[in-house]
């Protein structure tokens, strides 16, 4: 609008005393807050949800204690990187002067080589590291590391919060200030931003943009739903999109539909999402959708997994991509699935049923003595490793759970197991 930058980067705070929500945190007195204020900052990890504010908050330390700054994002950066912004930080860091900071968006996306490559750096001093990430570093954040940082989690913002910033948004931005705004209704102004200052900042400024300059801009439950699906985002990580998109790529691979799978795929991969997420998916569908009918599945999507760990992006989409259409193209049968449906139905039917004494173990003489274990037959001492005994509690002895379905794999599965058990049918 008029040459001027958008409105979340027009609102962003430049000081602790202009940063909105956090208090915990940034709060007079709080730990951050001392630590800025005394100048001694050592290295965090920011976590918390989008749109909390973990950026910003990094530029204003860098800012208050007036340290060089240095950006990398987890998305677009390599170990190349990292080492190259290391050795900017050393050329710029005077002797005895306080070390630069390295910020890493998005670090949870490094491989561990990348985050590997920080080590030393940090130890050292060259830099301090401040991370940001949406997941918890406890998981995504190798060890090594970790011990090295204070981790301090953000939170969504408050609705109180959000009022904050709208009524600096009326009385300070440079555009907004001269139109008159009237907010009529809010629920669903912050239903959608969801604490994403923000989500609601673009929405203000998507509702904005709806009225002439001449008129009044009137924010209502009903012009905020309007406007958002006549321009819905291309992709968000964490809206109601971001598991559409997932439900169709799952379902595209149930399908047997490599095309479409591989193409909800890129549209993941193209918006950003965290790689670990979709293999994950991945993971889930081979075990429900593809189970016995192809069990090398389930070994392709978990070994996917530990590969993307050590790649990382952007190589990682070639390997998500193999899985895809792996899972897409194979046979499927969701059998194991129904299985586990079934036995957990009866449990919740029959409740805690005791072990038959044949099955329980009997590791004292009390337990002998009480029968435990006797009569069991131990499978390995009979011919083909085999014997017709009862494995379920008496009130259920008879009741069958697992289904194989008509598929190749499957279908020796069903022989055999009719070939032991005919007996007893």
């Amino acid at each position: 609008m008029n040459g001027y930058p958008p409105l979340a980067e027009r609102m962003r705070p430049r000081t602790l005393d202009q940063y909105i929500g956090q208090k915990h945190l940034v709060g007079e007195g709080s730990i951050l807050y001392q630590m800025v204020t005394s100048g001694r900052v050592s290295s965090i990890i920011l976590w918390g949800p989008p749109g909390v504010g973990k950026t910003t908050l990094a530029r204003i330390i860098a800012h208050q204690l007036e340290r060089p700054f240095f950006v990398l994002s987890a998305v677009s950066s390599g170990v190349k990187d990292v080492r190259e912004a290391i050795e900017k930080a050393k050329k710029s860091r005077f002797f005895n002067s306080a070390s630069p900071i390295l910020f890493i968006d998005e670090i949870h996306r490094f491989s561990k080589s990348q985050q590997d490559s920080l080590l030393g750096a940090v130890e050292e001093g060259t830099v301090t590291l401040i991370g940001a990430t949406t997941e918890n570093p406890s998981f995504e954040v190798i060890s090594p590391l970790l011990s090295r940082c204070q981790v301090y989690v953000l939170k969504p913002l408050e609705k109180e919060d959000l009022m904050v910033l709208f009524d600096r948004i009326c009385t300070e931005d440079p555009v907004l200030k001269n139109r008159k705004i009237e907010l009529k209704e809010d629920d669903a102004l912050f239903r959608f931003s969801g604490g994403d200052a923000r989500k609601f900042l673009n929405i203000i400024e998507l509702i904005s943009n709806s009225f002439t300059d001449e008129e009044t801009i009137v924010i209502t439950n009903e012009n905020v739903t309007r406007n958002l699906q006549q321009n819905p985002a291309q992709y968000d990580k964490n809206g109601e999109i971001h598991y559409d998109i997932i439900s169709a790529f799952i379902k595209s691979i149930r399908g047997s539909d490599p095309d479409a799978a591989v193409y909800w795929l890129a549209r993941m991969v193209e918006g950003g999402e965290d790689p670990k997420f979709i293999a994950r998916r991945l993971i889930i569908s081979a075990s429900e959708d593809i189970g016995l009918a192809n069990p090398n599945a389930l070994l392709l999507a978990t070994n996917a997994f530990e590969a993307i760990n050590m790649i990382g992006w952007p190589e990682a989409r070639i390997i998500l991509s193999e899985v895809t259409i792996y899972l897409a193209t194979s046979p499927k049968s969701n059998s194991a699935y129904m299985a586990i449906n079934n036995a957990q139905e009866v449990v919740r039917k029959t409740g805690n049923l005791p072990v038959p004494l044949h099955l329980r173990n009997a590791p004292t003489k009390l337990m002998k003595q009480l029968d435990y274990g006797k009569e069991y037959k131990y499978a390995h001492d009979f011919k083909d490793n085999f014997v017709i005994q009862d494995y379920l509690p008496d009130q259920i002895k008879d009741t069958k759970l697992f289904f194989p379905q008509d598929n190749q794999q499957e279908a020796k599965i069903a022989e055999r197991m009719n070939k032991l058990w005919k007996s007893k049918k």
